[in-house]
């Protein structure tokens, strides 16, 4: 009774340290971009603000399982790296006020380091909510949990719009500054929520020890590392164009940090929507059905962009990416929670984390290489680089998605039928079973 008890006022305090966390994810996700651009970036440069980051956050993955034994358990780790993050933050609020020349390789440094923070605390935090959720309640628990933060994100987003567009006539330094400066309070609240959370014991096994390299050498027999392999490369193409809408958006349609902002809200929106959606469908028919389904759906938005420009098709463009990526994001977490064990996460979610994070850093790098040298597509490079990211995405899903299978007892269904019931044509999922 007492070990169910303090489940619950952790998954209390997790769920309040993720509200202002989502709060501190929509500002640095959505705003580092234009940021960068604001303070003079190159397309070259953008990529590597989303690369660098990302690539040196899941290296620093291998020291995971080595840091929380030194600190002495997930919780402090958690509470440690996220203040830090949240310092880190807030030296970003105040970039826009130096006159220097160097301000954005002095933002890549800063979000190196906050993104190395965040690197280290996703293997523990994982660990920690895969000890306090049963397998079977995970998809409604994340599909609920993910819908709520995602409400707090889409406020952030809107929120951070708004003090962009109030402060045309302004300043735009003053209005960056109080956006991360917002973040990185929000940021500090989501320490003091940690701080309350439980360690649950945390048992070892000699066995768990692997390295990474007995880890990747089992690929012909590890159903996982075929999944590792497929989110990679799907990763990979992703992110050869990802880094870039927001360039295409700000630089070459010039479109208003107002406009901006509604599009991001539409993705986001539609992401809050999904969710539940796509977690009652995960704990219903499985993971890897869903994940196959959303990552198609993924795998042709680019092919979109190349149509046209105006905003109400933009929108709808928007609101496909957030419903299939909300899709893919659910469905790969809990897919890692399925098929890992408690003593082996911590390590598995690192290695997990470090080849997906050499993808993005591979993909990155290469269309930021790529964005400015291909010949342009219907007036614009940055199209020649999405429809290269389409053709990869296509190419990976029908050589990989095949390749793993589900971990656990589920209902038999094919891809057309759950297909049919996502969109609600002859539903898997009734209302007596949500």
């Amino acid at each position: 009774m007492k070990r169910k008890v303090k489940v619950r006022e952790s998954l209390r305090a997790s769920f309040k340290d993720g509200i202002f966390a989502a709060f501190m994810g929509g500002v640095t996700d959505q705003y580092a971009t234009p940021l960068a651009l604001f303070l003079g970036a190159t397309v070259q440069q953008v990529g590597w603000i989303t690369a660098l980051p990302h690539l040196l956050s899941s290296l620093s993955q291998f020291l995971a399982v080595r840091v929380i034994y030194w600190i002495g358990g997930r919780v402090k780790l958690l509470v440690r790296l996220v203040s830090s993050q949240a310092s880190l933050i807030l030296c970003i609020a105040i970039l826009p006020w130096l006159d220097m020349t160097n301000r954005v390789e002095l933002l890549l440094v800063l979000l190196v380091l906050a993104a190395m923070c965040g690197g280290l605390a996703g293997p523990a935090w994982g660990s920690l909510m895969s000890d306090y959720i049963p397998s079977s309640k995970r998809g409604r628990y994340f599909g609920w949990r993910n819908r709520t933060v995602g409400a707090v994100t889409l406020g952030s987003v809107i929120t951070s719009g708004l003090i962009l567009y109030s402060f045309r006539d302004v300043s735009y330094s003053a209005a960056f500054c109080i956006l991360f400066s917002l973040a990185a309070l929000a940021r500090y609240i989501s320490a003091f929520f940690l701080k309350q959370m439980d360690e649950p014991p945390h048992r070892t096994d000699p066995a768990t020890d692997f390295t990474f390299l007995m880890f990747v050498a089992r690929f012909r027999e590890s159903n996982f590392l075929k999944f590792v392999v497929f989110s990679a490369c799907l990763t990979f193409a992703t992110y050869l164009s990802a880094p870039f809408f927001a360039v295409f958006m700000l630089r070459d349609l010039q479109l208003s940090y107002l406009t901006y902002m509604t599009l991001q809200v539409c993705s986001a929106f539609a992401s809050l929507v999904a969710l539940p959606l796509w977690g009652r469908h995960a704990d219903l028919v499985g993971n890897v059905r869903v994940l196959r389904l959303s990552s198609f759906f993924a795998a042709v938005i680019p092919l979109f962009w190349l149509f046209s420009h105006d905003l109400p098709y933009l929108m709808l463009i928007q609101i496909w990416a957030g419903f299939s990526w909300s899709g893919v994001t659910l469905s790969v977490a809990n897919f890692i929670y399925d098929a890992v064990t408690p003593q082996k996460r911590v390590r598995c979610i690192a290695y997990f984390n470090v080849i997906n994070g050499m993808a993005l850093f591979l993909g990155s790098s290469l269309g930021g290489f790529l964005a400015s040298r291909l010949p342009p597509l219907f007036g614009h490079s940055l199209l020649s680089l999405f429809a290269i990211s389409c053709f990869c995405r296509l190419f990976f899903y029908l050589l990989l998605s095949r390749s793993f299978r589900e971990v656990r007892s589920t209902r038999e269904v094919s891809i057309q039928e759950l297909f049919f019931s996502v969109v609600g044509i002859r539903p898997l999922v009734g209302p007596s079973q949500d």
